[in-house]
């Protein structure tokens, strides 16, 4: 047990509420909250001059993954000891499927990875590759045992990842029956693969090929194709790390068509721009990830789109290669450089410096985009996402004046570089609390391997009732 510990003196900060009030915490979860609360014997925590916020919820992660001839350098140790120190205290994993294997043998892979190693509690989402009788048997049982309840499909990565429409419609077909989420990567992978292949035979092989080859209008038709495909089958639908004003737009038509669809974007496509993939001396690389950086005028889209509601959530897309010795591999041919970043320590404080500080976002969005919202799309709520009585004590102190430069040098990721080298922002995580337990304290380590749980979550029905009763922005 983690004993009763009793946070005073902070401003508690939901994504409807700002307010003055302790929090008692008993055991695991919250058991009271309100003015001048006594509990003898309890642990006092002050929390002076420090917002109170949920711990965040990072939707998208790639731990311990296979790519590419190589596997991501962050496991699920290193991964969320760093998504701890960056306020994160649950994540949701991808659990990649083989063809013609059992989903069980992927998703059990995927329990040895976080076996004993996550610091923060853990969930998984599954791709579904292909679709037909054995996986439909196999379904029911990962959603009601295993309370897997989104599945994930790729648009792209021709002849590795990449699923054709008539899966892509069947999953939604599915996921309406069975109370489950769908999500997409939304390119067009055979498009792609055309421009890549012209590419190289013109002897085009540096990191900014990378990008010309996977041009926002490929993203756009994918997004709104896979939008068409789940209005047709009735279904609901969320788009993961959505990079440019091309997919936005097909967002926001769908929903105002009542599609139930639903858009995150990633801290990198807010701050980061195409010309990354210029840098000379092949640091370029160090920017690759798919869907690439756009032209610097898209993050202005992005802010508005999170700012009105039509996108919701922002995932890191967590997927660390080292520069050295992993993304290296690519050299002479872009095609064979790792896909992806390291970015899962430091979403939570670039969302907080570059949208509420600078007046992009309310503090109370920034609370739903990086929590509740997550936790209410993909059935954690209201365990997860707020701080209400009864809910997991996953509590994040954070101080909103804390200047800090980002670095590779002070990360707690183990990759050898970070994406937002000599980035200042303002406000960071000072104490962070998995169901009642540090895990940072005075913004050291406190935490234990194994500490994290396996989340076994809720139908994506459930959200459906909340929908219908929420004002939802389009």
């Amino acid at each position: 047990m983690s004993g009763r510990k009793l946070i005073k003196n902070g401003i508690i900060v939901t994504a409807s509420d700002q307010y003055e009030a302790d929090i008692l915490i008993e055991g695991e979860h919250i058991s009271a909250i309100g003015d001048n609360l006594s509990a003898p014997g309890a642990e006092v925590i002050d929390a002076k001059g420090c917002y109170v916020f949920p711990g965040a919820i990072d939707p998208h992660t790639h731990l311990d993954m296979p790519f590419g001839g190589t596997v991501t350098k962050d496991d699920f140790e290193s991964g969320t000891i760093a998504a701890a120190f960056g306020g994160t205290t649950s994540i949701i994993d991808f659990c990649l499927t083989e063809k013609g294997k059992p989903l069980h043998d992927a998703i059990q892979t995927w329990h040895n990875k976080s076996k004993d190693k996550s610091v923060i509690d853990y969930s998984f989402h599954l791709m579904i590759g292909e679709m037909n009788e054995n996986v439909l048997k196999e379904l029911p049982e990962v959603i009601e045992k295993e309370g897997i309840t989104s599945f994930k499909v790729f648009m792209a990565y021709k002849n590795v990842f990449q699923a054709d429409d008539a899966t892509l419609f069947h999953t939604l077909k599915v996921a309406k029956e069975q109370g489950a989420l769908v999500m997409v990567h939304a390119e067009n992978g055979d498009v792609i693969d055309y421009l890549t292949k012209e590419a190289l035979k013109k002897g085009n092989t540096e990191p900014i090929y990378h990008a010309l080859t996977r041009p926002p209008e490929a993203e756009g038709e994918a997004t709104g194709r896979a939008a068409q495909l789940t209005k047709l089958a009735n279904s609901q639908l969320y788009v993961v790390h959505v990079s440019c004003a091309e997919a936005v737009e097909k967002i926001a038509e769908a929903r105002g068509k009542g599609v139930d669809i639903w858009g995150e974007t990633c801290p990198q496509y807010l701050m980061l721009d195409q010309s990354y993939l210029e840098k000379p001396d092949f640091e370029g690389a160090k920017y690759v990830w798919s869907p690439p950086l756009r032209e610097k005028w898209n993050q202005g889209v992005l802010w508005n789109a999170l700012k009105s509601g039509q996108l919701q959530t922002l995932g890191s897309d967590q997927c660390s290669f080292d520069f050295n010795g992993q993304k290296s591999l690519g050299k002479g041919d872009f095609t064979k450089i790792p896909n992806g970043g390291p970015m899962i320590e430091d979403r939570v404080s670039i969302l907080f410096s570059e949208g509420v500080n600078k007046g992009r976002i309310t503090i109370n969005q920034f609370v739903d985009i990086v929590s509740t919202r997550v936790a209410k799309l993909f059935g954690m709520f209201p365990k997860k996402g707020t701080i209400a009585v009864g809910a997991d004590a996953d509590i994040v102190l954070f101080d909103p004046n804390k200047e800090r430069v980002i670095s590779a040098s002070t990360h707690h990721m183990a990759v050898d570089y970070n994406a937002f080298e000599g980035m200042k922002i303002t406000g960071e995580p000072v104490s962070v609390l998995v169901r009642g337990n540090f895990v940072i304290r005075d913004k050291q380590f406190v935490g234990k391997a194994g500490h994290g749980e396996y989340i076994k979550r809720k139908k994506y029905g459930v959200t459906k009732e909340l929908k219908r009763n929420e004002s939802i922005s389009i």
